[in-house]
């Protein structure tokens, strides 16, 4: 019988730890974590010098809060990327495909190269996908069609190239077509006016021949149709009427109609809609040269050939799998024989020279370390009164756990508060929160919003950074915050604010002539100066409170109080949230004009950016309208009052005051950025408006 001397003995255990792990480490990403596996691959490929996404590291957790730019679902999921404005310049990697939850893709506003890989069209919960400024190339792939949940896809100022896909008519819940600025030729598939949800598309800056599809122009929903820069022709269809300035048609020479201000008459035209556009998509594939209604010759429109992805499986892909089942086997087979040869050699000797960790199985070789709990406080630790990330803090960032623990709720507050958040207590619901109505125990009424926990910033820095910003405000014109409660157990944050009871700006908005909701004059100048001053106070530094951008000003966050002051919702909160959710929350924003023209080429925000927001607020002020069109902006350049003044309110307002707020309304809204004034400057301007006009 062969004995081993102790040193042999060890040696060959040695080696056979590492013959483990070498299998464990060759099989572990692919075999435990399959999204690991995808986000490597995509880093490689979207990051190829490393100089960006340095914390996706192989041995990270992707739902961790490690992972820039990755968020996950309350499942452990990763449901969205969200790298805009990160400079990348590689290439966006089929690899996407095998993150089969995500929500949202945003790689806007990088120097990304290559071709859009087919495979995106497998993500079936994709909503949002945003591929937008960036340097892509190839043709838009028909698959994307496949993506039945998607609401904005965003692939405009790019250098795509080919036909639009007549396929992408199939897609139901889409509410944004953004293409602009790209190299697409032929001409507009009339399928896409298939698409009963949508509101804006824009086939700008391209080379699309033909004519605009009636059904496009009949599309049920379209508040935006822009096909400027392009080589149409044909009669434009009465039906874009309706758009007003949301139809834009510029420089296409060959478009004619009746009705429209820069159109010619079309030949042979004598009443309206006698030519009608002609349609795209048919089923025939030939090539042949057509005549027009006139009898012209006109482009043969080609279609664009549908694509079929394959249903079944590939061999190659069975083998993979195949030899995936045979590595697990064997790694499981090798972990018990040497966990049977580790557990014998510990009883045979009394010491060891080097000991090993089993750290996937939290054991270890000696006592005096007990196993550790990995992850942020924010996912991993039991509180007594919920999830409490700021147990331990005792001063953070200049702000004393005193000042901290006075805005501390329990969760049985809130719940109580709330009614258990009680259906009949719902105030509003996004896709972002839910706001809800509470009575406090000493009968203060308050407005509670509900966050999810995947929607808040996992690393603990970041998020007590956070709530120290927003425990910091303090001004007569912003919403104020009475506390906060984060609970595990529910997976939720709770912001707890006062109670607003005039409601929001927006319902002031659009009414018929009577109702009880008109603002008089003077409330409709408090309100603007109101808004101002708070602004202000956000873009100015004070002790313990950094310069803020509010990032999302809107009629929907513009609370008015009973004594009719104006208080701006949701200042600082962008501080609390993931990039992902934050930007998602600014998409009505954009749909309703407040969104600055330089953010499309920059993707940032700045104060001149909240300015250009306020000015959009003075013009709906003033106006009473929502949605503010080119000739309320003529209307207050030529101080034609009737035009930018709100006919409900008679003719009982100061002409003098009107033509001021005009005049800001115009500065503030200025195309250039550096054109526009700073808030300090605003606030002097307005205060000859407002010394005496204060609502009771």
């Amino acid at each position: 019988m062969l004995i081993m001397s102790p040193n042999l003995h060890t040696i060959f255990f040695i080696f056979f730890i590492f013959i483990f792990n070498l299998l464990c480490f060759s099989s572990s990403v692919s075999s435990t974590n399959p999204e690991l596996e995808s986000l490597l691959k995509l880093k490689s490929s979207l990051d190829p010098s490393s100089l960006h996404l340095s914390s996706w590291s192989e041995n990270g957790d992707p739902c961790g809060g490690t992972f820039d730019g990755v968020g996950c679902n309350e499942k452990g999921q990763v449901a969205n990327i969200s790298l805009q404005g990160k400079g990348l310049k590689g290439q966006l990697s089929p690899a996407i495909s095998g993150l089969k939850h995500l929500t949202g893709i945003y790689l806007h506003y990088n120097s990304l190269v290559g071709e859009i890989p087919k495979e995106i069209g497998s993500l079936s919960k994709l909503v949002d996908l945003y591929l937008d400024v960036n340097n892509l190339s190839g043709v838009i792939p028909p698959q994307i069609a496949h993506l039945e949940k998607l609401q904005v896809l965003q692939l405009c100022y790019n250098q795509l190239t080919g036909s639009i896909p007549t396929q992408l008519g199939s897609m139901k819940k889409l509410n944004v077509l953004a293409l602009q600025s790209n190299h697409l030729s032929g001409a507009i598939p009339a399928s896409l006016g298939s698409i009963e949800t949508l509101i804006r598309l824009d086939l700008s800056f391209n080379h699309l021949f033909g004519s605009i599809p009636t059904p496009i122009a009949e599309a049920p929903l379209l508040e935006s149709l822009d096909i400027r820069n392009n080589t149409l022709s044909g009669n434009v269809s009465p039906a874009l009427l309706r758009l007003n300035e949301g139809f834009q048609y510029s420089n296409n020479p060959g478009l004619c109609g009746i009705g429209f201000l820069t159109l010619k008459l079309c030949p042979n035209s004598d009443h309206l809609g006698q030519i009608r556009p002609e349609p795209y998509g048919g089923r025939t594939t030939t090539t042949t040269t057509t005549t027009t209604t006139n009898g012209l010759p006109r482009k043969e429109i080609p279609e664009t050939a549908n694509v079929n992805l394959p249903n079944s499986k590939s061999p190659q892909k069975k083998s993979h799998a195949s030899i995936a089942v045979v590595v697990v086997v064997l790694t499981l087979g090798l972990s018990l024989v040497s966990v049977f040869i580790f557990t014998k050699y510990r009883r045979t000797k009394q010491k060891l020279g080097t000991s090993f960790e089993l750290s996937d199985s939290r054991l270890s070789t000696t006592d005096d370390h007990p196993p550790r709990k990995n992850g942020s406080p924010l996912i991993s630790v039991e509180y007594p009164n919920g999830w409490d990330p700021l147990s331990d803090v005792r001063s953070f960032n200049g702000f004393s756990n005193d000042v901290i623990q006075g805005f501390r709720f329990n969760l049985e507050e809130v719940e109580c508060a709330t009614q258990h958040f009680s259906p009949s207590n719902l105030l509003g619901k996004s896709g972002l929160s839910a706001v809800y109505r509470g009575v406090l125990r000493d009968g203060s009424v308050v407005a509670v919003k509900k966050i999810s926990k995947g929607s808040c910033k996992s690393e603990e820095a970041e998020f007590l950074k956070g709530l120290n910003v927003l425990t910091s405000l303090r001004h007569e014109n912003l919403v104020r915050l009475r506390g906060f409660c984060c609970s595990r157990g529910r997976g939720e944050c709770f912001l707890v604010y006062d109670f607003v009871f005039n409601g929001v700006l927006l319902k002031y908005l659009d009414l018929k002539d009577g109702d009880a909701n008109v603002l008089d004059w003077s409330a409709r100048v408090w309100i603007i100066y109101g808004i101002a001053k708070g602004i202000q106070y956000l873009h100015t530094p004070k002790v313990n409170k950094p310069a803020l951008i509010h990032q999302n000003l809107s009629a929907e966050k513009v609370l008015i109080d009973q004594r009719f002051n104006p208080l701006l919702a949701d200042s600082g909160l962008y501080k609390l949230l993931t990039n992902d959710t934050v930007f998602s929350s600014l998409k009505s924003s954009a749909a309703m004009g407040y969104l600055a023209p330089e953010y499309t080429t920059t993707g940032k925000f700045t104060e001149k950016s909240d300015v250009y927001a306020f000015g959009m607020l003075v013009f709906q002020i003033l106006s009473g309208k929502k949605r503010i069109t080119n000739t309320i902006r003529v209307g207050a350049e030529l101080l034609r009052s009737q035009e930018y003044v709100d006919f409900n309110l008679h003719g009982k307002f100061s002409e003098l005051e009107a033509a001021k707020l005009g005049k800001i309304a115009l500065s503030c809204t200025h195309e250039l950025p550096n054109e526009r004034p700073l808030m300090d400057s605003v606030i002097l301007e307005l205060g000859s408006c407002t010394n005496c006009y204060r609502s009771p």
